[in-house]
């Protein structure tokens, strides 16, 4: 997503990542063919993801054509339902947080954005993220729970994400091919 963070500046998204991105019409094509190069060294391969790589990311249309067959030559399919999408996401926001690089003010802020592209829908809010849905209301008003107590329902609603959908696959990795988490000495303000 535009606004995500990047946790250095050469981690790249997993094509699964990307892919539940397309599903939720939050992907910032413009990034995609760096991408997909840096899939390319990764080790996947095939016509499309050349051709992806290749691409200046200037014409959206033009990326579109071929991120589909794109992700393929990665072994990855963009997901059929706007669930399994946000469960990505969820998911990949839930290790940001426990990672360390972001707040939980931004978490929600993302969940929210993620459930407006859904259209708030019910097996979206269900999911664990999902249901931290009306914090952002309680948060920017300044009506309710305290900030702490705000932020210990995040850090609650992000450890039953984990818990509840283990990541099967690292959702970044790094120009020298490393996925494994990693763990950040600082918070950083992402807005």
């Amino acid at each position: 997503m535009h606004e995500w963070p990047a946790l250095n500046p050469g981690d790249i998204p997993t094509p699964e990542l990307v892919a539940a991105w397309t599903t939720l019409s939050l992907t910032p094509t413009e990034r995609i063919p760096l991408w997909a190069a840096h899939w390319l060294i990764d080790g996947h391969d095939g016509q499309a993801l050349r051709t992806l790589a290749g691409l200046s990311g200037t014409d959206t249309g033009e990326v579109h054509d071929v991120l589909r067959d794109a992700l393929a030559d990665c072994h990855t399919s963009i997901p059929d339902s706007d669930t399994a999408a946000a469960n990505t996401a969820f998911t990949h926001l839930a290790r940001l947080h426990t990672d360390g690089p972001v707040r939980e003010e931004w978490i929600v802020g993302k969940v929210d954005h993620i459930l407006a592209q859904t259209g708030y829908r019910g097996s979206v809010i269900d999911l664990p993220l999902g249901q931290l849905y009306y914090l952002v209301d309680e948060w920017g008003a300044g009506w309710g729970r305290s900030i702490p107590q705000l932020r210990a329902e995040v850090r609650h609603a992000c450890s039953a994400q984990l818990a509840a959908h283990p990541p099967t696959a690292p959702l970044w990795s790094t120009p020298d091919g490393t996925t494994a988490s990693r763990q950040h000495t600082a918070r950083h303000d992402v807005s």
